[in-house]
């Protein structure tokens, strides 16, 4: 079973111990950020620093001219790692180790683009921006995503590249100082909260058979009970712990349904599910386009198409029909790890790859010592490979573990 761990640049370069370290782990592979987001980062074994800020959205190679001229949406350089190709010597280092690498790429989560370009972002139906959330139905944020995934997906010394937040972002964000837990939202209010309300969208719900000026209405009517205080319906609390109930999706879209209606529900989902579908398919043919034959395109995703975030939905049929694979969150227990690959297995094609996606670090909620069991799970349910995130954040106790579990495997 081919296992990636993941990694950020500053992981490896002016670490020389690090990417044999890695190897010695029983990995295959590394997926290496060439595009992320703003983060804080611990780094527990680097010779040089503990703590890396990365203090916007980057890009961690040097973008090309010719490709962002003239343009007003471009990708912004990093300037807190020395070099100006951090991805490229990361990259160089660990094939030098046996590794493959592949390059992860975060697209529609840019708190910089937001900040920079109001007017991109996602609006909910109060009217508030989320600067980390660019609206993909938006032409130019899709044209400036899709030629971003190009080019950072294709980097020399890469075989293969896997795509996070390619789709609808929405309301949950690791901000900082963040202090929007005082009323519980269940992924209802979530998806309801995650609407976006910029001129396209509203153009959108128009066009799938709905009044903008109703439908914001009738968000706004259905999240009030909530700021009241009053308890959300059993199908949409938030999970207890980290083992959701069976068909936890389900429930939520339920809910939805239940509070704005089938027919609006219906509505805001068939105007979200084709954006975000058009932009998964322009940002995988740019990047076959751009790396040629053999490169492996992969999206993190989930399979209910109306969640959103960093693995956001897809219609699993049809992106498999465009995709190599899928990069699928698997971190919690067994129930939500077979509800997640059980609802994709009936779509994948006999060349379809779907990783599972665990956690391996102690400190963020992952199970290190249960990776093993873990990982037989997720193979019975159909899984062909595996994802640990992270190994530049773990402990070293955390990866002793992982080397026993893998070797195990």
């Amino acid at each position: 079973m081919r296992t990636s761990a993941f990694l950020y640049p500053w992981d490896v370069v002016g670490d020389p111990a690090a990417a044999q370290r890695i190897a010695d782990l029983g990995v295959q592979q590394v997926t290496l950020a060439s595009a992320y987001h703003s983060t804080r980062a611990l780094t527990p074994r680097h010779p040089g620093h503990r703590i890396m800020t990365a203090r916007h959205s980057a890009v961690y190679y040097p973008p090309d001219p010719r490709r962002w001229a003239d343009r007003a949406l471009r990708p912004q350089v990093q300037s807190w790692m020395p070099g100006d190709d951090p991805f490229g010597e990361a990259a160089a280092r660990l094939r030098e180790a046996g590794l493959r690498v592949h390059s992860w790429v975060v697209l529609a989560h840019n708190s910089r683009l937001g900040a920079d370009h109001p007017g991109t972002s996602v609006r909910n139906a109060y009217g508030d921006p989320y600067p980390w959330a660019p609206c993909i139905a938006r032409q130019e944020v899709l044209d400036h995503l899709v030629d971003l995934a190009a080019e950072a997906a294709a980097r020399p010394g890469a075989e293969g590249t896997e795509l996070e937040s390619c789709g609808w972002y929405g309301l949950a964000h690791l901000h900082a100082h963040d202090k929007i837990s005082g009323v519980p939202l269940g992924g209802a209010a979530q998806y309801l909260m995650s609407l976006c309300f910029c001129g396209d969208c509203r153009r959108g719900y128009e066009a799938a058979g709905a009044s903008a000026v109703e439908l914001r209405a009738a968000v706004r009517t259905a999240l009030e009970p909530l700021w009241r205080g009053e308890p959300p319906a059993a199908g949409d609390r938030p999970a207890a712990g980290d083992r959701p109930a069976r068909d936890a999706r389900s429930a939520e879209w339920a809910e939805v349904e239940r509070l704005l209606g089938a027919d609006l529900a219906g509505v805001t989902l068939a105007h979200r599910a084709a954006v975000a579908l058009r932009f998964q398919q322009a940002a995988v043919a740019a990047v076959r386009e751009a790396a040629g034959p053999g490169f492996r395109v992969m999206l993190h995703a989930d399979p209910a198409p109306h969640r959103s975030g960093p693995n956001p939905g897809v219609d699993p049929q049809r992106i498999l029909a465009a995709a190599d694979g899928l990069v699928l969150p698997c971190t919690g227990g067994a129930e939500e790890r077979a509800e997640i690959l059980r609802a994709v297995g009936p779509h994948r094609r006999p060349a379809s790859v779907l990783a599972a996606n665990l956690t391996v670090v102690s400190g963020m909620g992952g199970r290190p010592g249960e990776l093993a069991a873990a990982a037989r799970e997720a193979t019975a349910l159909g899984a062909g490979e595996l994802r640990l995130y992270h190994a530049g954040l773990a402990s070293d106790q955390d990866l002793e573990l992982v080397r026993g579990a893998l070797k195990e495997l």
